[in-house]
């Protein structure tokens, strides 16, 4: 009887008894088990197989020993080696060794191929959490969230397609704003002091000017949607590799020199040389620079922007303090959303976008760090760059041979 069972498919076998891996272990499915008879185990193996989410547990040698119907049915488990087996797939097995290594709880979310190669289906969306039960078993809990990157695919596209359709007008608008105060400008040197148009070439130039100021300020917030949209997922990120934090903190004070002028504002580091981040150094690069044209625009006159850099074996912490405004504790949690204003006048005198401190929040994200703010109102704020010292472990990967068993998800 057993070995009639064991030269059953997965598929032929279904969910009502048990199933042998690449190992020759039997993995428990229904109430055929010793535990599915005994009160309570039976019954909370009849909860766990009720479950929306998959569940799957793996051994020390990585072979499936519990699963439940709704893991079958997201595709998380192939054929083994042998006929009639089974094996847990290779993402699964990566995360559980990860898990084992560094014996931290592991969560990521992906996209995972259904059916043969370039078919019509869309990709498999999938949160998985991977948690040590001991020292050599693993389980990994999978939620279905292909609904929800559908959609924050469709907004990202929505948004980047608006933006680059904006770009052609906003550049026109600034263009032929140029060309009318070069305009007003050469008629004015021309005129007689009491001629008549005067006035009205001098109203005309006041126009051109806000004209071209309000699209200028379009053109940067046209260029930080794209610059979030490519952020927050709708192009890959690039290969982590080593950044200068030296070249960075040169970089930023050499792109923030003309703005701080203007307000004779001195900005200023310390710190120690030669400090390593991991990452995009452009993405680094636009991060200090956001925070540190940030501190700018919310300080006054004659004063001062601190840079300062922390380092230990893992983390490099940039400090952005200021001696502005300051933000009040009921904004402080919200800075960091996208459009949102502490300070909705001062904003827009400032002419800011509202993106700014969305984009750092999502490049320390992306890059395995965070930002933080202390702020004190009316008494300035330091905002705190933290990003990893060390190389990132390796990504996750996805053969691009191996086909994924579909089951339910996939009708």
């Amino acid at each position: 009887m057993l070995s009639a069972r064991a030269r059953r498919s997965p598929e032929q076998a279904g969910i009502t008894g048990p199933r042998s891996d690449e190992g020759g272990r039997t993995i428990e499915t229904d109430e055929e088990s010793p535990a599915g008879k005994q009160g309570m185990k039976g019954l909370g193996r009849k909860s766990l197989d009720s479950l929306r989410v998959g569940v799957v547990v793996l051994d020390p040698e990585d072979h499936p020993v519990l699963v439940n119907p709704a893991a079958r049915a997201m595709g998380l488990l192939r054929s083994g080696g042998a006929p009639g087996t089974i094996a847990a797939h290779p993402i699964l097995r990566t995360l559980a060794g990860q898990v084992r290594r560094t014996g931290v709880r592991r969560e990521v979310e992906l996209d995972l191929p259904r059916g043969r190669a370039g078919g019509a289906q869309a990709p498999l969306g999938l949160h998985l959490r991977a948690v040590a039960l001991n020292a050599t078993h693993v389980a990994i809990e999978a939620a279905d969230v292909t609904e929800a990157h559908r959609l924050a695919r469709v907004r990202r596209d929505f948004v980047a397609n608006v933006s680059h359709e904006l770009k052609t007008p906003i550049g026109a608008l600034q263009l032929l704003a140029e060309a009318l105060l070069d305009a007003t400008e050469l008629s004015a040197s021309e005129m007689k002091p009491d001629d008549e148009r005067a006035e009205d070439l001098v109203a005309a130039r006041r126009f051109a000017e806000r004209i071209h100021h309000e699209s200028a300020r379009m053109g940067r917030l046209v260029n930080e949607l794209l610059e979030l949209t490519r952020l927050q997922g709708a192009e890959p990120l690039p290969t982590p590799e080593p950044v200068s934090v030296d070249w960075v903190i040169a970089e930023v004070i050499d792109r923030t020199r003309t703005t701080a002028s203007a307000k004779s504002i001195e900005v200023t580091y310390a710190g120690p040389k030669g400090a390593t981040v991991y990452g995009s150094d452009s993405q680094v690069a636009t991060a200090v620079t956001n925070l540190v044209e940030n501190a700018i625009a919310y300080s006054g006159e004659d004063t001062t922007v601190c840079l300062t850099l922390r380092q230990d074996e893992h983390w490099v912490e940039i400090d952005v303090a200021d001696q502005g405004i300051g933000i009040a504790p009921h904004d402080v949690d919200r800075i960091f959303e996208r459009f949102y204003r502490a300070d909705q006048a001062r904003s827009r005198s400032t002419g800011g976008t509202g993106l700014g401190l969305a984009i750092v929040k999502h490049i320390a994200t992306n890059h395995g760090g965070r930002v933080d703010v202390t702020s004190t109102l009316g008494d300035g704020s330091t905002f705190t760059l933290r990003l990893p010292a060390r190389p990132p472990e390796a990504p996750l990967p996805l053969p691009a041979a191996i086909e994924i068993e579909s089951g339910a998800a996939g009708r």
